[in-house]
């Protein structure tokens, strides 16, 4: 049984030298270390060695099977493959990739381009506050309080009992009520734009939004008349859209203005040219100019307000207002 155990070392070491790779080196610890391998078979022969012999052959298997495994270990090492390097790869002689770069909401650049069109004209700009109470956003515009405006199925009505003084207010429905208090702080004469933010709860469709934005426009001087008006709002409309841009005036009604009229343009939408209101415009109604001071005999003005995202529509080819408030970078990206 010793020279069988001398076999089996010798012969395993040299086959363990001979494996190629660690799947050779697998097969040869099944062939001798496994539980069916060379060792394992030859240990039920120890009953039949002598008594006196047993201390010797039970040392040499001992000796046989550390040396093998150690063999193993070694040989083991040598043949698994290096460890990936932690994390990805990094080639730094490969140029970086380039960042895009970010750019202003369409609806903020039309905002700047009206603001550039009706500053050449000698507007300037007045600003006033989202929040708004009853006799901004309607009395001081000549809205009665029997008026269906103000109902609130028609309004963002905040609760009186958290309001100053009891007071009823409400998001404002119009940037009209800037020119109130530009007319308040300002004597005439007057010539102002205001652009912003208003609210309705209009159902959201192609065409309506809850929030949208207005250019507001006011022009107090002596002798103002809807020449001046009509003249203003074509001039605008060819400066911003071109030569070629198509704009009519329809005869309509509002409180603070007298006479009034509707301003509509010719806006492609679903694949046909329809005409599109933009907003409404007259001559301010003395009732308004009493309301802030001005002498209605000696002043008189105009007034104006141009929904800023059908402007925007008609001037990108945008067909729902609903993709402005998306924020899909995909859509924003184009313009």
């Amino acid at each position: 049984m010793l020279q069988e155990l001398d076999e089996i070392e010798s012969n395993g070491l040299a086959e363990l030298n001979a494996a190629g790779d660690a799947d050779a080196v697998e097969q040869w610890r099944i062939k001798y270390l496994g539980t069916k391998g060379r060792l394992k078979q030859i240990m039920p022969g120890l009953k039949d060695v002598p008594k006196q012999e047993k201390p010797a052959v039970g040392k040499r298997l001992n000796e046989v099977k550390t040396a093998l495994e150690a063999a193993f270990k070694e040989r083991q090492a040598a043949a698994a493959p290096s460890a990936a390097p932690a994390g990805a790869g990094v080639d730094v002689t490969e140029p970086g990739l380039p960042f895009g770069q970010g750019r202003r909401h369409v609806l903020s650049r039309t905002i700047d381009e009206i603001t550039e069109v009706f500053a050449r004209m000698g507007f300037s700009v007045a600003d006033g506050p989202e929040l708004e109470d009853e006799r901004h956003n309607f009395t001081a515009l000549n809205i009665p309080d029997s008026h269906p405006a103000r109902e609130p199925i028609d309004n963002f009505y905040l609760d009186a009992a958290n309001q100053p003084g009891g007071a009823l207010h409400l998001l404002r429905t119009q940037t009209s009520t800037v020119q109130i208090r530009a007319m308040e702080k300002t004597p005439p004469p007057l010539k102002v734009i205001a652009i912003g933010r208003v609210y309705r709860p209009d159902t959201h469709d192609a065409t309506h939004y809850s929030m949208f934005h207005q250019v507001e426009g006011l022009y107090v001087d002596r002798k103002v008349t809807m020449v001046d008006l009509k003249t203003t709002l074509f001039q605008f409309a060819r400066a911003y859209f071109g030569e070629g841009a198509e704009v009519r005036m329809r005869p309509s009604f509002f409180p603070f203005t007298e006479p009034s009229a509707e301003v509509d343009m010719k806006m492609m939408i679903k694949g046909e040219y329809q005409w599109v209101e933009l907003g409404g415009c007259g001559l301010v109604d003395p009732n308004v100019f009493e309301a802030v001071g001005y002498d209605p005999e000696e002043w008189t003005g105009f007034a104006f307000g141009l929904g800023i995202e059908r402007i925007a529509m008609r001037k990108y080819g945008i067909a729902d207002i609903r993709w402005l408030f998306e924020n899909d970078a995909r859509f924003l990206r184009q313009f």
